[in-house]
């Protein structure tokens, strides 16, 4: 054989029979598996064996053997039929029909959840399970694709985009405020705040140079239960402003100062190094960094 000159590829049709031929040592196994006949297998490889200038099997009684040149050509077919299938499938192939998040209670109710009619309207096949995390360690009881965690963004085995920058705000009900007399009375009213390591209190008066408040005298174990009691008008929250702007919007909530506090930290959402990313897992993260205006 006389080796082809020419930079062009080899037809799909060729590469696909001689890819299940090499897998199966059989023409009649690979016609069986690609929908052709014996025939049509040994012909397109005795065409890309015309087009390569080499032999590729040798024709035995029963079957067929690789040769030295089909064993070497043979995993590059694999690999780059394996990587169009992959990128096939990613794209317009079928989408995953389930994707998990782990997430804070608080996230998980009021940031995710608002957004996820955007999701599920582009992509109404795919569910979308949430597992809320209370605390660390509740992470790694659950199996997810995605986690949201707060931090800088810095995790040496995870990829990480960020969903917001938290800011600190204290808010009560509008009937509470109503009972005071002065706006500027609420420092001593009850202070409520969400068990944890920091309540954020002392941090948000350091950070605006406010007198120091006193410590918290209502805790709750998540923030979800705590702004139900601000709604209830049992205190004073100080709220998460991405997490509440709706409140205030709807003057469930009233600001009681205009100095939010700006935290070196925001809500990230993460996922493994080594994850590789479907086109539905993809469109999820950008829902979730977009406001729910700018998809509903």
């Amino acid at each position: 054989m006389t080796r082809a000159i020419g930079s062009s590829l080899p037809p799909m049709e060729w590469l696909k029979s001689f890819e299940a031929a090499g897998r199966h040592g059989n023409f009649t196994a690979a016609g069986l598996e690609t929908g052709l006949t014996q025939a049509s297998v040994s012909q397109h490889i005795r065409a890309l064996e015309d087009r390569l200038g080499v032999s590729l099997f040798r024709r035995l009684p029963r079957g067929v053997e690789l040769t030295a040149d089909g064993e070497a050509y043979l995993p590059h077919i694999q690999n780059a039929l394996s990587l169009i299938k992959r990128g096939t499938d990613d794209l317009f192939g079928r989408p995953s029909k389930k994707i998990t998040i782990a997430a804070p209670a608080s996230i998980a109710s009021l940031w995710i959840a608002p957004r996820l009619k955007a999701f599920s309207r582009s992509n109404p096949e795919v569910e979308v399970s949430i597992s809320s995390i209370h605390r660390d360690i509740d992470y790694d009881a659950v199996e997810s694709d995605f986690q949201i965690h707060y931090g800088n963004g810095d995790w040496s085995n995870l990829r990480s985009r960020k969903l917001f920058t938290e800011k600190l705000v204290p808010a009560c009900a509008p009937q509470l405020l109503n009972q005071l007399k002065n706006k500027q009375e609420w420092q001593n009213q009850p202070l409520l705040a969400v068990k944890g390591f920091r309540d954020g209190w002392q941090e948000w008066a350091k950070a605006t140079g406010r007198v120091p408040l006193a410590s918290p005298k209502l805790r709750f174990d998540s923030f979800i239960t705590a702004l139900h009691a601000a709604e209830s008008g049992a205190g004073i929250l100080l709220c998460s402003l991405p997490l509440t702007q709706k409140h205030f919007d709807e003057q469930r909530l009233i600001t009681l100062d205009k100095s939010p506090y700006t935290m070196p930290l925001g809500a990230w959402i993460t996922w493994p190094k080594e994850q590789r990313m479907t086109r539905q897992q993809k469109d999820l993260i950008d829902i979730l960094k977009s406001k729910p205006s700018e998809r509903n």
